[in-house]
Parts: structure tokens; sequence; C-alpha cells
């Protein structure tokens, strides 16, 4: 649990701080200080990224699996002990890449396990944060599922009900609750322009969940959709992909973020791996989005990682990739890109007191890897990982000397 880097250059995840020492003990940094000469040129230190949103639930194995095993039929055939095992192994993939804090925003006791586990060293893996989702009955999340299916997700339809669906996730342990005030891309059946739950049933689940100290991350395609999540008061926006100005002033002027999961829409855009109705969902999204998000993060929108990976459509490991994307799409140079992946990221799910900076008495979760991703983001690549820490563990590689 004891770790030290010495004349290792640090970008500590809101600015080059130079060669420096950095030392932690028990899971904890312990200093960070100017070293007397850079002793490791190629070399740089910076926080672990944190993804905002996933969902580790997902098949773990390779894509194009010969058995047919896709994002829609295999949770349908696959029991809960299995897929609980997947989720695992999604999450090391993620730590393997450098990602240290997973949001998943669309969990069930499944995820808190794994968590739980990690955190108490039973298995290797990342922290992990597991928002309960509270969604209608034909609603985006509900539509996932086919209609003959009889074992399905809850749904919450009315605010009493909703109350006591956001109440069984925070018994279950989660720290956040996910809602829907649109339609989406992968769900059948539905448009992304169509409202998911009304005002009303909104406003219990975030009133329920501010009372009970949980974020409410909240799914949002359209802009009618952001202005509603906007309105009833949720912690977040996810997608935003029809960000217009109004919004994007209104979002800015609150500082709320927004976690745009670009490369999945463009995947599923491409064709690969989606049904027609989902790839000309994603296609007419993907056409006018990057003027929209381009104007918005120029007008100050935050934007915060977030992937939207489960493995099947965005991997996990590819979180980088997201991150070179951001700076391609949005307009950001390297630096931002990676605080919108490090210390933003963590500051946006309430964890900025424990991680996505190095800093004396933060978690010692540190990726050692070759380059300057701050000044040069294709540096920001798998294959340039050293090792990887997480709470003062080195759970990937090796430590240099």
């Amino acid at each position: 649990m004891h770790g030290r880097l010495d004349g290792i250059r640090l970008w500590d995840g809101d600015a080059d701080r130079g060669p420096s020492v950095l030392t932690w003990s028990g899971g904890r940094i312990t200093e960070v200080r100017a070293a007397e000469r850079e002793r490791l040129p190629e070399l740089c230190a910076i926080p672990g990224l944190v993804d905002t949103h996933v969902h580790m639930l997902g098949f773990a194995g390779e894509q194009g699996d010969p058995a047919g095993r896709d994002t829609f039929t295999w949770p349908l055939v696959t029991t809960r002990e299995e897929q609980t095992l997947h989720a695992a192994a999604n999450a090391g993939k993620a730590l393997r890449g450098g990602v240290t804090t997973l949001r998943d925003l669309a969990a069930d006791e499944a995820q808190v396990a794994v968590g739980r586990a990690f955190d108490g060293g039973i298995l290797p893996g990342p922290r992990v944060l597991a928002s309960g989702p509270v969604g209608m009955t034909a609603g985006h999340l509900d539509l996932f599922t086919p209609a003959a299916v009889r074992d399905r997700p809850p749904t919450a339809d009315g605010p009493d009900a909703c109350r006591a669906l956001v109440r069984r996730w925070a018994r279950a342990g989660m720290t956040g609750i996910k809602i829907f005030t649109s339609g989406g891309v992968l769900s059948t059946g539905d448009r992304v322009g169509w409202r998911n739950h009304t005002r009303a049933e909104l406003e219990a689940t975030i009133d329920e969940a501010h009372a009970l100290g949980m974020l409410v991350a909240a799914h949002a395609h359209s802009a009618e959709g952001i202005r509603i999540a906007i309105e009833v008061g949720a912690d977040s926006v996810e997608h935003g992909t029809e960000l217009a100005e109004a919004e994007a002033a209104d979002l800015a002027r609150r500082n709320i973020p927004v976690g745009p999961t670009l490369l999945i829409n463009e995947i599923i855009a491409a064709g690969r791996g989606a049904t027609g109705e989902a790839r000309e969902k994603a296609a007419e999204l993907v056409e006018r989005r990057d003027a929209l998000l381009r104007a918005a993060a120029a007008a100050g929108v935050r934007f915060v990682l977030a992937t939207d990976a489960s493995g099947y459509f965005v991997r996990f490991g590819d979180q980088m990739a997201e991150v070179a994307r951001m700076v391609q799409v949005l307009g950001h140079d390297a630096a931002r890109a990676l605080r919108a992946a490090t210390s933003d990221a963590a500051d946006s799910i309430g964890l900025g007191g424990e991680v996505g900076r190095l800093a004396p008495g933060l978690g010692a979760d540190v990726v050692v890897l070759r380059g300057r991703p701050w000044e040069r983001i294709e540096d920001l690549d798998p294959a340039n990982i050293v090792a990887v820490v997480c709470r003062g563990r080195v759970l990937s590689g090796a430590l240099p000397g």
C-alpha cells in the first residue's frame, strides 16, 4: 500500500506541476512536491480517469462472438450470477485502460455487490458508483426488454411509485438515481423526442433522491428533454445530443455537467451491431450534433467524460478514445479534455474530495504513462500506459524503477 514516484512530470488534474515527487501510503497520497531533477523524462503521472456513464452488466467476451451474444439478447438468456462476473471483468478492462472510477447509470444490486467487492479488496478493481434507474412503463429503459418477456427491470408509474423505487435503490446501496426525460436510440418502438414521465413524477423522484443524498442524472437527447431536466432539478444531463442555444446558456449558467457520449452514437449510426431502427435514430442525431455541441462548449457548457460503455458498442478500455473525440468534436484543447476526464468528472459525481486530482489526502489513483497528454491528446492511449494505481495498489503494469 506504499508507493513513490520520484522525478516524474506530474499533471495533477488541473495543471502541469513539472518534475515531482509523489508518495502514498494506506491508499492516500501523503506528499506532492517538486523534485530535485527529472529522472523519468519520457514518462508522466496523471490522475486515474473517471467515466461518469457506463453499463457494467454487459457481455465481457470478444465482440462479434459467434454465439450471437449481443447487448439485447444476452441479458435475457444469462443468469444474474454470470452477468455479475461479467460486470467485474468489464470493470477490470476499464482499469487496465487507465479508468479508476466508474459510475454505472442503470445499476441494480449486482453492480453494488461488485463495487463492494472492489472496495473491500476481495477483487482488484476500480471504484464503482451505482445509480438506480427510475423509468416509466413503455419508457426508454422499459423498451430495451421485449414486451413478451415477463421478468423485466422495475418501472414506476405515478409520483408515489417513483418515490418507492428511489427508496428501494437507496436501501440497496445506490449513490445516485437515473431518470429519463426523452426517448432513446437503442430502445425499440419509441422516438427520441417522446416524453418520459410527467413533471410530477420527475419532481417526486428528484425530491426523494435529494432527500436521501443521491445525485440524479437525466437521460435526455432532445432539446425539450434537456429543458425538462434543467427545470426539474437534475444534477447532470446525459447525451444532450440536441443541445440548443437556450438550453446551453442555461446549463452553462447553472454549471450543470453534460456527458456527451460521442463514440456510441457514431458507432450505432454507422450500423455496427445495431438494428435498423436504432441506426436511423442515431444517424439523425449525429447529423446535426457536432455543430450544436461545439457551440455549447464555446458557450461554457461543462462537458465531462461519459462513454455509455457496455462492452458491446463502446468497449471498456476505450475511454481514452472518447477523450480524444471530445477534443475533435467539442473544440477542447488537450488540457481541458483531460480535466473533463479527471478532476471535473470527479467533481460532477460528488467525488472531488476523493479522486480526480493528485494532492495530499486524496485517494492514490494514479496512471503512469509515456508522453504528455495534456499537451498532445494522442499520447492519451492505453498503449502508452506503464502502470495503473488504484487506492494505492498497483493493479496493472508496474511502477518505473
